[in-house]
């Protein structure tokens, strides 16, 4: 019997470790969307890895998505009202932190299509100032539901708000991810006579 329980942790375990590496590159790009800052997002998301294994371990394997984004966007809100708190405290005259990478703006040249690249990265670009423009639940919402493939009951359990929220901050996002994204059509010359 003691040797059955053996496997079955050491299987629960494999599972676990699967699951969180599945996990951590959309979870990292979730928060980095907030934070705008690589460290911190890192932060937020081992903290959420942390507490998903110390916490939930013994939990069913289909409920640690559900679990982790609940932690995950809880961390998130945790890490958007310290910053808030810290910026009501400090001017923002007294950050000496570089706001740029200068590392990550450095262009591999063996690269094929600059041309394509280039309008790739302006459209990403587009949508993360997009994205970064929504309100944080809003933002929360569309992420846990467009990106992550939630529906709405299990986006309104992992962000703690009902079901009707959900949809309201969905379909807010939706129009206004819509309407920033949209480009101007345009307009024929009228030549007058």
């Amino acid at each position: 019997m003691a040797v059955l329980a053996f496997f079955h942790r050491k299987r629960q375990e494999l599972a676990l470790a699967q699951f969180l590496a599945a996990a951590e590159r959309r979870a990292f790009q979730s928060a980095l969307l907030t934070t705008r800052r690589e460290a911190d997002a890192l932060d937020i998301v081992q903290d959420a890895m942390l507490q998903l294994v110390q916490h939930y371990r013994e939990q069913a394997s289909d409920e640690w998505p559900k679990l982790f984004q609940r932690i995950l966007q809880h961390k998130i809100v945790d890490w958007v009202r310290a910053r808030q708190r810290q910026q009501r405290l400090y001017s923002p005259l007294d950050s000496d932190e570089p706001e740029d990478d200068p590392w990550a703006q450095v262009v591999d040249p063996r690269e094929i299509n600059p041309a394509a690249i280039l309008i790739a990265q302006q459209d990403v670009q587009r949508v993360l100032e997009a994205l970064e423009q929504l309100p944080l639940r809003q933002r929360q919402c569309f992420l846990l539901r467009a990106w992550e493939g939630f529906d709405t009951e299990s986006t309104a359990a992992a962000l703690g708000i009902s079901t009707g929220s959900v949809k309201t901050h969905y379909a807010r996002a939706l129009a206004k991810l819509s309407s920033a994204l949209t480009c101007p059509v345009p307009q024929e010359p009228s030549y007058a006579l």
